[in-house]
């Protein structure tokens, strides 16, 4: 892709240092984050939550673009404002609000903030060890006291289902024709299988959406085998008084919010089941 090929081609890779891994920015990505950092400071808000819809909206306009991950032979952190999916969007937003929390503005503390969300346990070891399903993401997340899965609370219902996509599917990821990285997902699947998914129904959503809050992660749960997630956002609650998604795009090629409510988005996605709802708290930091 070309997106990809401008990384590689202008890449900086930073040294041992403190998070201990290399870091792929490309130089117009490095400038991108000196500007993004100018931009919101003096937005802290009242609550996480806005603080957060602030950030998240400040990459309204920033190009979709996919596997932007999937760069060189090898894992490395890589770090991209200028084009965001749906995940990768998330986690910048939330690397960004932990450094306005925490009053952070240099390189070196974003790209701690975003290896520690964005990989098991925080340590960068190798492809498998980044969370590639969005459920273990929310579960590894919260054991580091990022953030809360509410969908119980919401009244979400209980799945039972076999996360094996990445094994099943292993021509669709380049990093897996390595085979150690595949026998490796294949172990992190066993692992998920002894996971339930909890969801709230879609049909439940326009019911329950008062009690979610602009700023919390929503994940689009669904019913194709082997996937847990296919996409994921940020709720906003707009001034028609409907909860709204903030999200990276691919039908319409860049962070934008919904036009219809989330429960009336949802509609027009025949094998979304439902949703599932993170709340930040950013903790640990």
């Amino acid at each position: 892709m070309k997106m990809n090929r401008k990384i590689a081609l202008l890449f900086l890779l930073f040294g041992v240092m403190a998070y201990g891994q290399q870091i792929t920015c490309s130089a117009e990505d490095k400038s991108l984050f000196e500007s993004k950092i100018n931009e919101l400071q003096g937005i802290l808000a009242s609550n996480l939550g806005d603080t957060l819809v602030q950030v998240g909206s400040s990459f309204m306009g920033t190009a979709y673009v996919e596997k932007t991950l999937e760069v060189g032979e090898t894992e490395t952190l890589v770090v991209n404002f200028s084009g965001l999916d749906c995940t990768t969007f998330i986690e910048n937003v939330l690397a960004f609000g932990t450094m306005l929390k925490q009053e952070q503005r240099s390189f070196g503390a974003f790209a701690e903030n975003l290896k520690t969300i964005r990989y098991r346990d925080g340590i960068l070891k190798s492809y498998p060890s980044r969370l590639h399903y969005f459920t273990e993401w929310i579960r590894n997340n919260q054991k580091k006291g990022l953030v809360e899965d509410i969908t119980s609370e919401l009244g979400g219902v209980a799945l039972n289902k076999s996360i094996n996509f990445m094994g099943t599917h292993r021509d669709l990821y380049p990093f897996l024709t390595n085979d150690h990285n595949f026998e490796a997902m294949l172990e992190v699947e066993k692992e998920l299988a002894k996971e339930e998914l909890c969801y709230l129904p879609k049909n439940q959503i326009e019911n329950k959406e008062h009690l979610i809050q602009s700023g919390d992660i929503i994940a689009l749960a669904t019913s194709i085998k082997g996937l847990d997630v296919t996409h994921t956002g940020m709720a906003i609650h707009q001034p028609d008084g409907r909860l709204h998604l903030l999200h990276a795009s691919s039908k319409k090629g860049e962070v934008e919010i919904t036009k219809e409510p989330l429960a009336d988005y949802l509609k027009n996605i025949k094998s979304n089941i439902g949703i599932i709802v993170a709340r930040p708290t950013l903790l640990s930091f």
